[in-house]
């Protein structure tokens, strides 16, 4: 599989590769999204500047060694992170597992949906895979609805997978898959164009 981008433009969002001056950004975005974040993040806890820089020295370090690959999701301007995404190597080597979280003001924009659209179209597109998932806590209504909007399969769901926060006990899993095939026959994906740069900036 190929190194993913670093950088991805799309049509209302930058997401890219983050880097440790954006620690205060993301701090801001979480601290003021744990009521919405909380219930299905076990991550989403109060946070310091200091720490999320610690944080992202890690993530960044983790997308140069091509182990996982973290994006922050920006503004255009990018002078706010409004949610983030990323594509995990947790299964075989001819697949990525998506995942996302918006920030809880900026709710109900399809930010979302786009981020985990750009995501789908970036995997097969550029990493030549051959199937992607989403997992989502089945409690999560919400969030079962965008992989259920971009044509994945509902596969199955794998009880007491995802974990909680601290004293909770794990959640069901509904894990969705879509298929190289799948990708290339789904009606969506011009609604989501999208452009990708490489570590130095050129376009892929």
């Amino acid at each position: 599989m190929a190194t993913p981008p670093y950088r991805i433009e799309s049509a209302r969002l930058v997401l890219r590769c983050y880097e440790p001056r954006d620690a205060p950004l993301l701090a801001d975005a979480v601290n003021s999204s744990l009521d919405h974040l909380a219930p299905w993040m076990p991550w989403a806890a109060p946070t310091t500047v200091e720490d999320e820089v610690q944080l992202l020295r890690r993530f960044r370090s983790q997308f140069d060694r091509d182990e996982n690959y973290v994006y922050g999701v920006f503004t255009p301007d990018e002078t706010r992170i409004v949610g983030g995404g990323g594509l995990h190597p947790r299964s075989d080597p001819g697949s990525l597992e998506i995942g996302y979280w918006i920030a809880g003001d900026v709710l109900r924009r399809g930010y979302a949906t786009e981020v985990a659209a750009v995501l789908t179209r970036v995997a097969f597109d550029r990493g030549g895979l051959d199937r992607v998932d989403i997992q989502v806590d089945q409690k999560n209504e919400r969030s079962q609805g965008i992989p259920r909007k971009l044509g994945f399969t509902h596969e199955g769901t794998l009880r007491r997978r995802l974990e909680r926060r601290a004293g909770e006990q794990r959640g069901d899993s509904m894990m969705f898959t879509m298929l190289r095939e799948e990708y290339e026959r789904a009606p969506w994906r011009e609604s989501y164009p999208y452009r990708a740069y490489d570590v130095l900036g050129r376009g892929l």
